[in-house]
């Protein structure tokens, strides 16, 4: 998930580098998307883990 993350970050900077200002914004979207479902998984993960402890 962090992977994809990174990808799309990285396709947010190249597209508003060279003008494409609707990819950009799209693929900036998706990358905070992303990166708020791992940041909520990883959370998720944390109190399973210490609700079996």
């Amino acid at each position: 998930m962090l992977k994809w993350t990174i990808i799309f970050v990285l396709l947010a900077i190249l597209a508003a580098m060279y003008g494409f200002g609707g990819l950009a914004e799209g693929a900036a979207d998706t990358a905070k998307v992303l990166c708020f479902v791992f940041v909520g998984m990883v959370i998720g993960s944390l109190f399973s883990s210490f609700k079996q402890a």
